[in-house]
């Protein structure tokens, strides 16, 4: 750098700080100016950057409104803890004596107040299986909740209390969140004695995913955050500075089980969907493209002559599914849906499941190095959501699948197995499956509770054969393919 170049420079700052010192000189209860002007260090190019004084973090309002709107969520969960038995003990006395002692064990999360009457949202992972579940107030009242319909997929979950005329927190649009932008997290980390905590931070990154080391179907796009966040944190509200619900605390990313300075939030438009949804139809309506996808690499984007990396790679279009009737074929790139730019595979994944089977969208995709525009009509998923709906049956390609009862397993002279309650009309029932139906085998593992043949079926590669029996006890095997 030139002597000169340095001299302007110095010029610059110096001219910065004189102009400060004469300002707070003769008006000391000035504001800062609304703008300046940075500069290149060439001195070429610049740009303004607003420095008005509401853009300053002062989170007061949005605090003051959205606390009351956090809610404590206590549950009680209870399992069965197995403990052996002495042999010499069991040689005089037989097996008279039972293996197994329930337990109960206590767990808490947090909660958000969407609807005056009582409508609470919070995270799957904080109700599931919880026999009884409590919520208090920011005003210390305590109400006993049920719980109307989770969403395992998304992590999130729907609760209510009896109660009219609550503080509730308003949603607002994530999408229009901007990275640097200054949010709030509310909600009770570490216990019931630190509820109502409020910290802050700014928005990190947007269309965040984990990896899955559980082989379970999952829709992730997260708000990363640095504010910070613990355990006890989860299903509380994550705030813009207008105090407007903008995602759901959810997860921490750290080496010791506590905040090491990375949040992860679901975006408040996918919640606005879910929770709509499990409030109208018990279920999640979840949308289907029909396509498999990878991020665009740098090998694909100089095959391609792509001009960037943003944008979807199309690997596999499903037969007769809904990007297969639109016209969009492998090795597509796709770019956008209506006015949304795709970046990411999850950024897709969140578009897509904003969507209800029937609604029509405008999808774009870069084809031979032209851009080409498709119409396309989303289908109903049959996929293995895990959906658990408002009386407990949990969602199965089409049908509902229950714990079965003791006494249905004694009936059937079964030890364990899964009820279909309901075949309903998807690929379930036309696999051959029936109302009452006991599944004790999926893919030749044995199951005891519907979540266990979700997960088989999520890890399987190409089919689900199931093995059990029906209602008269006859013995009954049916399979199908994942995905057609």
């Amino acid at each position: 750098m030139s002597k000169n170049m340095l001299t302007v420079i110095a010029s610059v700052l110096l001219s910065g700080l004189t102009a400060f010192g004469i300002v707070k000189a003769n008006q000391p209860e000035a504001v800062p100016t609304s703008q300046t002007q940075t500069y290149s260090i060439d001195g070429s190019a610049y740009r303004t950057v607003n420095l008005a004084q509401d853009n300053y973090p002062d989170f007061t309002y949005a605090a003051e409104s959205a606390v009351d709107a956090v809610v404590f969520v206590k549950v009680t969960i209870k399992s069965m803890q197995q403990y052996s038995i002495d042999p010499f003990f069991k040689f005089f006395f037989g097996d008279q004596f039972p293996q197994t002692q329930e337990r109960e064990q206590q767990g808490s999360g947090s909660g958000v107040i969407i609807r005056q009457d009582g409508y609470i949202v919070t995270n799957n992972h904080v109700v599931q299986g919880a026999t009884k579940v409590e919520v208090t107030l920011n005003n210390n009242k305590v109400y006993e909740a049920k719980v109307v319909g989770t969403d395992p997929a998304t992590d999130v979950a729907l609760i209510k209390i009896d109660a009219e005329g609550l503080p509730i927190l308003p949603i607002g649009d994530s999408d229009k969140l901007r990275l640097g932008e200054w949010v709030l997290a509310i909600g009770s980390p570490l216990g019931e004695q630190l509820r109502g905590t409020i910290t802050a931070g700014i928005v990190s990154a947007k269309g965040r995913s984990m990896p899955n080391t559980t082989g379970e179907f999952r829709i992730e796009s997260f708000i990363q955050t640095d504010a910070a966040v613990n355990p006890g944190n989860s299903g509380g509200a994550l705030v813009n500075k207008a105090g407007e619900l903008v995602g759901i605390n959810t997860a921490i990313v750290s080496q010791t089980g506590a905040y090491s300075g990375y949040s992860f939030a679901v975006p408040s438009n996918i919640v606005k969907k879910i929770v709509g949804d499990l409030i109208d139809f018990g279920s999640v309506k979840r949308a289907k493209l029909g396509v498999a996808m990878s991020p665009v690499t740098e090998k694909i984007a100089e095959e391609m002559k792509l001009s960037s990396l943003e944008g979807v790679y199309i690997n596999e279009v499903s037969k007769g599914g809904a990007a297969d009737k639109a016209g969009i074929k492998e090795g597509d790139i796709l770019i956008s849906i209506d006015s949304t730019v795709i970046k990411s595979p999850s950024a897709l994944q969140e578009k897509v499941n904003s969507f209800h089977p029937g609604d029509k969208a405008t999808v774009k995709v870069l084809r031979d190095g032209k851009e080409k525009f498709l119409e396309v009509t989303f289908q109903d998923s049959e996929q293995i959501t895990g959906t658990v709906t408002e009386d407990g049956a949990t969602a199965f390609y089409g049908g509902l699948l229950n714990e079965a009862s003791k006494e249905r397993l004694a009936a059937l002279g079964i030890k364990k197995g899964v009820e279909i309650v309901s075949a309903g009309n998807g690929k379930l029932a036309k696999a051959g499956a029936t109302d009452g139906t006991v599944i004790l085998y999926v893919n030749d593992q044995p199951v005891s509770k519907p979540r266990d043949v979700v997960d088989i079926a999520y890890r399987s590669k190409r089919a689900i054969y199931i093995e059990g029996v029906d209602a008269t006890g006859r013995s009954v095997y049916f399979g199908f393919a994942k995905d057609e």
